[in-house]
Formats: C-alpha cells, structure tokens, sequence
C-alpha cells in the first residue's frame, strides 16, 4: 500500500469506529484525539481493526507513533509495502 492509501484506510477505519464524527478535514500533523471525539477505548479499536483486517500489530510501545496521521502513515507503510 502507497502512504494515500494508508491515510485513506486510517480515515475508513475511524469513520466506522466513530460514525458520527467529520474526518473530512483532520490535519495530519495534529493529534487525532486532539480534533475528534475519540477516547483511548476508540483508539484500542482503531488499533484492532488494523489487526483484524490487514494482521498488523502494533505493540502498545508504538500506541504513540500512531497519534497523528502522519504518524501513522510513516509508521505503517513499511508494514504495509507488501498489502
């Protein structure tokens, strides 16, 4: 997967995980939290859903790598060069 991809699918998994909220117009250098109503139990399911749908895991000492987008793009994309 390119990095447009990966922000795409990050969008996608946090739409489903929280349908009420815009993610339209989240900055990608700001902390995701910061911008939308997520709580650390919606974070924990972003971070499932990754799992669950492309097997990747991330270990509770990366947790903060994904707290942006950009964050999470970076951080992903080597893990999901081959998807």
């Amino acid at each position: 997967m390119k990095a447009d991809e990966i922000r795409a699918m990050i969008l996608e998994v946090i739409q489903e995980i929280l349908p009420d909220e815009d993610v339209s117009n989240l900055k990608s250098d700001v902390r995701i939290r910061d911008q939308i109503e997520m709580d650390s139990m919606d974070f924990l399911d972003m971070i499932m859903e990754l799992r669950k749908r492309y097997g990747i895991t991330v270990p509770e000492d990366d947790y903060m790598e994904l707290s942006t987008l950009d964050g999470a793009v970076a951080y992903l994309e080597p893990l999901m060069k081959d998807i």
